[in-house]
């Protein structure tokens, strides 16, 4: 079974109160629905900045970084492993949600003008996300998969082909059949928006 491949570049999903306390509103702008069922991309965004060992900023930074929605109970940042040398942050690779001990980051919010709006700084929460495949039950039931199982995938690409090792399979009733990965992965592999993968 080919299972479409969806690349994720670098993105926030907030908690409520930070929403707040970043942009002095507890809601975000839709702008539209992303593939997985309920989760959309927001108008709003944000300014990461890395930290040094005393906590403040080193100087690095990267803008116009995209806010997904609904909103998280934590905070949770996801970059790729590129991401974290341009910070000189440091970023476990980590299944989402499993925040407990990973990086820390700051965030900056500002208006359209540039202006200022709020800023937080997240002791931990910055990741690299574990690749893996959103996959709805009957599709699992089918291939024989369970949830939170470790499959390999084989991506087939004109001039970069490779076997993707440890891919966390997710199941929920929610979930649209895809296979996230990274920026870096992508590049790595030369995947564009028709590639394909196929566990093996």
């Amino acid at each position: 079974m080919d299972i479409k491949i969806e690349v994720s570049a670098r993105h926030v999903h907030l908690s409520e109160s930070d929403c707040l306390k970043l942009f002095g509103k507890a809601q975000l702008t839709f702008v539209r629905e992303l593939s997985q069922k309920g989760q959309f991309l927001t108008a709003e965004k944000v300014t990461l900045k890395g930290l040094d060992e005393s906590g403040k900023p080193n100087g690095r930074e990267i803008k116009n970084v995209a806010v997904l929605a609904p909103f998280r109970s934590e905070s949770q940042v996801e970059v790729s492993l590129t991401d974290t040398y341009a910070l000189k942050a440091k970023a476990p690779i980590r299944d989402s949600g499993d925040l407990k001990g990973s990086g820390k980051i700051m965030l900056v919010a500002s208006d359209s003008d540039g202006k200022a709006l709020g800023e937080i700084v997240l002791d931990a929460g910055l990741i690299v996300a574990k690749r893996h495949i959103h996959m709805p039950p009957e599709v699992a039931k089918k291939l024989k998969l369970k949830d939170r199982q470790i499959v390999s995938v084989e991506v087939d690409t004109a001039d970069r082909s490779v076997i993707f090792k440890d891919v966390l399979i997710r199941v929920a009733e929610s979930f649209s059949l895809a296979f996230h990965i990274d920026t870096d992965e992508a590049n790595a592999a030369n995947i564009g928006l028709s590639s394909v993968g196929k566990i093996l």
